[in-house]
């Protein structure tokens, strides 16, 4: 890939995360560059999902710090947030967007009003512009006719398509995406993995925990192999998936192309 730049817009310092005694993050550094994007894979429980929640604070880290853009968040400044730390909080999340694995569109909103929401409540911007902005999104996704559809009217590649424009409404700087697809049946995975894509090719930072190997392979700059709370790889595609020499990651990777020939 010939997407990215030299400059790192991203870090993850040494966090760490525990829940009581036991340690889900043993200080994961990471860093993606402007227009990097990177995939986080490894087996259920390997501390991916923990990772990028605390990329944004939705998980509180127990230690290390988050750098945006030269801009660093030391997670003992969030314990208790005073003023000011909540400030610093909003601003970190308006510049770093999240689509979740169980979509967590309102029920009650209609895809358009879902959109709609971030501009009017984040940005402040005015019904009108929020609209035209929202109408946009969701034929960028695909789904110009579906804008007046509840989120139980759609179907589960729909609604996260639906969560994506969401996100890019606010005009975030960088895109996590916590397993977008593993929610949907299987013939819907591609609708997704397919605006995911077109969003790689515009030049987005993106950190994607994903279980999809084929779009680690085809589309990710960088992949990130956890396992234990703990990265164990990193490197290119070619690098992490064909060349490695661990036998954890030879392992992970074997069930994904035993079920690939069972298919």
């Amino acid at each position: 890939m010939t997407r990215t730049n030299d400059i790192a817009l991203f870090q993850a310092v040494d966090i760490k995360k525990n829940y009581g005694s036991v340690t889900a993050l043993h200080g994961a550094n990471l860093t993606a560059k402007r227009g990097e994007v990177v995939a986080l894979i490894g087996p259920s429980g390997s501390g991916k999902s923990t990772l990028l929640r605390c990329l944004n604070f939705l998980e509180k880290p127990s230690s290390g710090a988050v750098v945006l853009g030269g801009e660093r968040f030391e997670a003992k400044d969030f314990a208790k947030p005073n003023r000011t730390a909540r400030g610093r909080l909003i601003g970190l999340r308006r510049r770093v967007g999240m689509v979740f694995q169980s979509f967590n569109l309102w029920p009650h909103r209609t895809a358009l009003e879902n959109v709609m929401e971030g501009p009017l409540q984040v940005l402040g911007v005015s019904r009108a512009e929020s609209k035209d902005r929202a109408q946009a999104l969701l034929a960028r996704v695909g789904l110009t006719q579906r804008e007046h559809a509840y989120p139980s009217e759609l179907s589960g590649g729909q609604q996260q398509r639906v969560a994506i424009a969401r996100m890019l409404a606010t005009d975030p700087e960088v895109l996590l995406f916590d397993e977008p697809t593993s929610a949907l049946d299987p013939e819907l995975v591609g609708e997704v993995l397919g605006v995911m894509q077109s969003l790689a090719q515009e030049g987005r930072t993106m950190l994607v925990v994903t279980h999809e190997i084929g779009f680690a392979r085809d589309v990710a700059d960088k992949v990130v192999f956890m396992t234990q709370g703990a990265i164990r790889e990193e490197g290119t595609p070619e690098e992490v998936l064909h060349g490695t020499r661990s036998e954890a990651l030879r392992s992970f990777l074997g069930r994904f192309r035993r079920n690939e020939v069972r298919a």
